[in-house]
């Protein structure tokens, strides 16, 4: 049969990526799978051979038996293939490690990342979501019902029923709160299980477009209004909207997706208002960098220790910072802007001093004649 049948054919009508590197550490075969997942890395990978793969590969693998090193460690001890899985834009990829031993007897390996098909869980979680927003927005309405009730007794009730009346309403309050909480958590997921399964690429081929970003901020600052843009136990919620500055140019146009540059300033004022005292400002600068351009988040507020940096940007996790922890939240947010930015092929980071103040930069593509055309052959 392999008189009759061509490996690099046989390799590229399979529909997984697949990577055989030679016991040296060379890349000495991949498909055409390989190239279309793994986009200009797979230049660099050819080039660099394993070292790079596991570079690429161990980007977001926290644990050191997840890593790539460890896996192809298990798979010669065993003898047997691997499961191991890698994030790429934090999209979730199950994999496969395997030896094959070669006519010679030489051992090489190969990896084989799975283009997975993501239809049926999708099916299963937007229906959870959409129950879950369901049984939030009744129960909301519910508790909304229960304290206009509530407080016509506490005010003109006996000393006896208003007490009743007031300790009831703080129960429903709390419960309030916890929708309010459930209902972001269901927002938080949804971006979360694009991001995961890969989806995200499809949005931004269909929404990336031209966008003005001097009219975007001005109908982003006046749905700021309608928006609940804070925790409801918040402490900080008097009047911040006041704090907020704008220095914009005249004019500046961008590359992107309106929602996903709307999610990120959202997210990014919501930290700076949380993680500084009430009667400092919130700057907004924008302005043009070449070719890109550069958006800045401005506070004066309690800062990031540096020892804390790391963790900005994982999933689930926050700075440990008294004034940090002390306020609610999912460790998701940051993580899940920084990975939208990415995708539109901009960048994310931060600057901060501890009791000075933190400064996030996003940096997008400006928009130019040539995006129209472009915007159609990018991922």
């Amino acid at each position: 049969m392999a008189d009759v049948l061509d490996l690099q054919l046989v390799l590229d009508g399979i529909g997984h990526a697949v990577l055989i590197f030679a016991a040296d550490g060379r890349l000495i075969l991949h498909n055409r799978a390989a190239g279309t997942l793994l986009g200009n890395d797979l230049r660099v990978i050819r080039s660099e051979g394993w070292p790079l793969a596991e570079a690429l590969f161990d980007t977001g693998i926290v644990e050191d038996e997840n890593k790539l090193a460890a896996v192809r460690k298990r798979m010669l001890q065993a003898v047997e293939p691997q499961r191991f899985h890698i994030f790429r834009s934090g999209e979730y990829i199950p994999c496969w490690a395997s030896s094959v031993v070669g006519a010679d007897g030489s051992i090489y390996t190969m990896l084989t990342l799975d283009v997975a098909d993501w239809g049926a869980v999708g099916q299963v979680l937007g229906r959870f979501r959409d129950e879950m927003r369901e049984s939030v927005s009744t129960t909301i309405g519910h508790i909304d019902l229960i304290q206009r009730t509530l407080s016509q007794h506490a005010e003109n009730g006996d000393g006896a029923e208003a007490r009743i009346a007031r300790r009831i309403g703080g129960f429903t309050r709390l419960i309030a709160n916890h929708m309010s909480r459930a209902d972001r958590f269901m927002m938080l997921l949804e971006r979360l299980e694009s991001l995961r399964t890969g989806e995200i690429r499809q949005i931004i081929r269909q929404d990336r477009r031209k966008i003005d970003f001097i009219d975007f901020m001005e109908d982003f600052m006046e749905a700021l209004y309608e928006t609940r843009l804070l925790d409801p136990e918040t402490e900080n919620q008097a009047d911040y909207l006041a704090r907020i500055e704008l220095e914009l140019p005249d004019e500046l146009v961008i590359k992107g997706v309106p929602r996903y540059v709307r999610y990120a300033l959202q997210e990014l004022l919501r930290n700076a208002i949380m993680y500084s005292l009430a009667g400092t400002p919130i700057r907004v600068r924008a302005r043009t960098r070449q070719t890109t351009a550069q958006i800045e988040v401005i506070d004066e507020g309690y800062g990031i220790r540096e020892s804390e940096w790391l963790r900005v940007f994982n999933p689930f996790e926050r700075a440990r910072q008294p004034q940090i922890i002390s306020e609610f939240g999912y460790g998701l947010c940051l993580y899940l802007c920084k990975h939208e930015i990415e995708a539109m092929n901009g960048q994310l980071w931060f600057t901060s001093e501890e009791n000075v103040g933190t400064t996030f930069c996003i940096n997008l593509p400006l928009w130019s004649s040539s995006s129209s055309y472009s915007s159609d052959n990018e991922p």
